[in-house]
């Protein structure tokens, strides 16, 4: 157990931009080092989370506030449950999108993206860290064809991601950490 207060790591992007692979990367690197890591992902897979996941497989529509509404108590059960406590325990926390990715998907729906992020870094802790993987939209969607998974109408369509990476290109935080998409996923973990 360490005595010092956690970190928490988002990686942020846009579909197929590498993040699990890159949260993979750096929690074997950090275990090595001999820090206790907990990795997670958001959207979830508590009750709010699978509600979010269920409705954009399926392809339902709900309002955009209502879809923001869902992610926000998603994040609040999410930070409560495993962020919060693993922060206080001393652990890093590695998660597989956080509130910026809100910004940057739900922005492109329509909502504002400063909103969001107002509302978001009122309710939540901050990231020591955000690793925003920058892809672009074609390579992300070719990753995620090349994965054999079908493609989310509402989410992986080309022009709706060049929104999203253009919205997430205007996000200016201090813990923000730009990272481009060259290379191997070895060669991005190392950027």
């Amino acid at each position: 157990m360490n005595s010092e207060r956690g970190w928490l790591i988002a990686f942020e992007g846009i579909d197929g931009a590498g993040k699990s692979t890159q949260v993979d990367l750096l929690a074997a690197a950090l275990r090595r080092g001999g820090r206790t890591v907990v990795t997670t992902r958001e959207p979830t897979d508590g009750p709010h989370g699978a509600k979010i996941r269920k409705l954009s497989s399926q392809g339902t529509t709900i309002s955009l506030q209502d879809e923001l509404d869902c992610f926000l108590e998603d994040r609040k059960e999410h930070v409560r449950e495993l962020i919060a406590p693993a922060l206080a325990r001393g652990d890093v926390v590695i998660t597989d999108r956080y509130y910026l990715s809100n910004v940057a998907y739900q922005g492109a729906r329509g909502l504002s993206p400063a909103a969001i992020l107002d509302r978001n870094e009122g309710l939540f802790p901050h990231p020591t860290a955000a690793v925003l993987l920058e892809a672009s939209a074609s390579l992300g969607l070719g990753r995620v064809r090349a994965r054999g998974e079908s493609l989310n109408r509402a989410y992986e369509r080309e022009e709706f991601l060049t929104q999203v990476a253009e919205i997430y290109a205007e996000i200016e935080r201090p813990y923000l950490v730009r990272v481009p998409v060259v290379g191997t996923p070895e060669e991005v973990h190392r950027a």
